[in-house]
């Protein structure tokens, strides 16, 4: 899966010379929407999360709350102090999926689907910061959480920092997964999201050529994000499409990407003043945002644990559950 960077590979290739100027964007946000569930009726949301795990599959009831007139999707199991698992950019609840076995054992796990992702409706607004935790306050006022650990990955990370910096007393401990930093386009060593995050090409023609060509690609660029390629099965990429083929989900990505400036200007000059107790977990193949970025992140943060998860790329939760699991509920389980 490494070539998801060279645009000149034989699967991009197909795409009609007239397209070609949008290429890498058409096919990156295209990609980013399988991601995620789209825009979907009420009825349509499935009775239960499925999860994709290396044992049997568990069948965790989906549930739905309103928050500021919006149906937000969420996972809840176990009992105990809440955990809060945040998805990244593009993302959804599925990238939670090995956590929910694991983590539900000793706390209370909520994992929701953001406004704009997944199952949750998909509001016409602008997706910044401010507005995402304004629904993340209202998420935990809707279920009665005075407070919980955040635990974020890539941009559900920075909205972690951002719940920190702006409502520190919601948050008990904070775990940054993968994300995010500051100076973001710096520090982004993925060809491909830089080029989807630099694009100006309008939603329309994104939508039209993710239906057109964005099944070409999903291969590549899950490779680009999982280190560990033998863990993209069939079923894996064929539940990829699916996502990808269900309509609603580029405006809000789109918008989600537009509202990028704000996290530079509000949110990343203040992450050194964070004094939560913070754990920062990073793969060591990640090829979004390199581990040096992570240790930049550990350093920023005084008093901060750093963990290194080896063979692992930008969602070690995913690839690498086990060791991830085990340093998350480590550090969260309160001493005795």
């Amino acid at each position: 899966m490494k070539p998801s960077s060279n645009w000149s590979n034989p699967i991009t290739s197909t795409i009609p010379g007239p397209w070609r100027r949008w290429q890498p964007e058409l096919l990156i946000l295209g990609f980013v929407s399988s991601l995620m569930s789209a825009c979907i009726t009420p009825s349509q949301i499935p009775s239960y999360f499925e999860t994709l795990e290396r044992t049997p599959s568990e069948r965790i009831p989906i549930k739905t709350v309103l928050v500021h007139g919006q149906r937000i999707a969420y996972l809840d199991v176990g009992t105990g102090p809440p955990v809060i698992l945040i998805h990244g950019f593009g993302g959804s609840m599925w990238q939670w999926e090995h956590q929910q076995h694991a983590l539900s054992q000793h706390f209370r796990t909520l994992t929701l689907d953001l406004p704009g992702s997944g199952l949750s409706d998909k509001p016409d607004i602008e997706y910044l910061p401010d507005q995402m935790l304004d629904f993340c306050i209202g998420f935990m006022d809707a279920l009665q959480i005075p407070h919980a650990t955040l635990v974020g990955n890539s941009m559900g990370a920075g909205l972690a920092i951002g719940m920190t910096l702006t409502h520190p007393i919601r948050v008990d401990k904070l775990v940054l997964i993968s994300g995010l930093p500051s100076q973001v386009m710096a520090k982004l060593t993925s060809r491909s999201f830089r080029q989807a995050l630099e694009s100006r090409a309008p939603s329309w023609l994104v939508s039209f050529g993710n239906w057109l060509f964005g099944g070409l690609v999903t291969d590549s660029v899950l490779k680009e994000i999982v280190h560990d390629h033998t863990l993209l099965t069939p079923v894996v990429i064929e539940r990829s499409n699916q996502n990808r083929r269900r309509p609603g989900s580029i405006k809000p990505i789109m918008a989600v990407r537009n509202a990028l400036p704000s996290w530079e200007t509000d949110f990343a000059p203040h992450i050194s003043s964070i004094t939560h107790p913070t754990m920062i977990i990073w793969g060591d193949h990640d090829r979004v945002f390199p581990l040096a970025v992570g240790e930049e992140l550990h350093n920023r943060i005084r008093g901060s644990t750093f963990v290194r998860i080896p063979k692992a790329g930008h969602m070690p939760q995913w690839e690498r559950p086990d060791l991830v699991n085990q340093s998350v509920i480590a550090y969260i389980q309160p001493s005795p």
